[in-house]
């Protein structure tokens, strides 16, 4: 009884500090975020998953996101890959066929956009739905090439036009990073993490900066960004970070501090 008593002690005590840490921790990385726009550290594993030999394959000859990460930065990322394949379930629709390579691309390109967050598993998505092509949605009856739905939980593609992003890599058109930059932006408004609040904070200063005068006129008349950007600031930010991954270099060039705060957004340097 005694020592039953003092294992109870013991476990409560543990518990009450690893609460006092965990608050400790917040408090600190939340500080630490907002002087220097990123959490304390990004990747920490106990252990690092592995891909398949074929897979890797796919990741190694159509990823190219990938061959500019070191070493272990791609060991990093292989992990990352697969903790996402096993989060999330793969639907095909209309006979459509979910292969490795269907994994492989579409987990990649999540990976890519959130590598610099410590938090990249979504909350607000459980399922990926890929379609052979254009798909007709018969919520607002128009053919869609891909979408974020949260009420389905789902992000849905054309595997057609999904492809088409990475066979023409500098037209600023990357279906899959458009969707996920939406699923993304709507799970870090409603999370307390330090990379979805670094995140959050960074996009209210972008948004802010574009709506004053001489910043909107100048975005506008440059016709730099396509004119489906301007729908509203969700379109935006998606459109601004496909720029940041197809053609940084031009994007930096043009806009600066823009391509600047995207950069601390996504905790990421291209």
């Amino acid at each position: 009884m005694e020592l039953l008593v003092v294992i109870v002690a013991v476990v409560s005590i543990l518990t009450i500090l690893i609460l006092f840490f965990n608050i400790i921790f917040t408090i600190l990385e939340h500080n630490y975020g907002l002087l220097f726009n990123k959490p304390f550290f990004v990747h920490l594993y106990f252990k690092n998953s592995q891909l398949s030999e074929n897979q890797l394959f796919i990741l190694r000859n159509e990823f190219s996101f990938y061959h500019s990460l070191s070493d272990k930065g791609k060991k990093y990322f292989e992990h990352r890959i697969v903790k996402f394949i096993e989060k999330y379930e793969f639907i095909g629709k209309e006979n459509f066929e979910i292969t490795d390579q269907v994994k492989i691309l579409i987990a990649s390109t999540s990976v890519m956009l959130t590598f610099g967050m410590r938090n990249y598993l979504y909350e607000n998505i459980d399922k990926i739905i890929v379609y052979p092509a254009q798909y007709y949605s018969t919520m607002n009856n128009v053919y869609h090439k891909g979408e974020f739905n949260p009420r389905m939980k789902a992000v849905v593609f054309s595997w057609e036009d999904f492809i088409l992003g990475f066979d023409i890599s500098n037209d600023n058109l990357n279906l899959g990073i458009h969707e996920f930059t939406h699923v993304l932006h709507f799970n870090s408004l409603k999370s307390d993490a330090a990379s979805a609040t670094i995140f959050v904070r960074m996009f209210k200063k972008i948004a802010e900066e574009i709506h004053h005068e001489p910043n909107k006129d100048r975005l506008l008349n440059s016709n730099h960004f396509r004119a489906y950007a301007y729908t509203n600031q969700f379109e935006f930010l998606a459109v601004i970070i496909e720029h940041f991954f197809e053609s940084p270099v031009e994007f930096r060039q043009e806009f600066p501090e823009l391509y600047s705060n995207v950069g601390l957004m996504l905790n990421l340097k291209l």
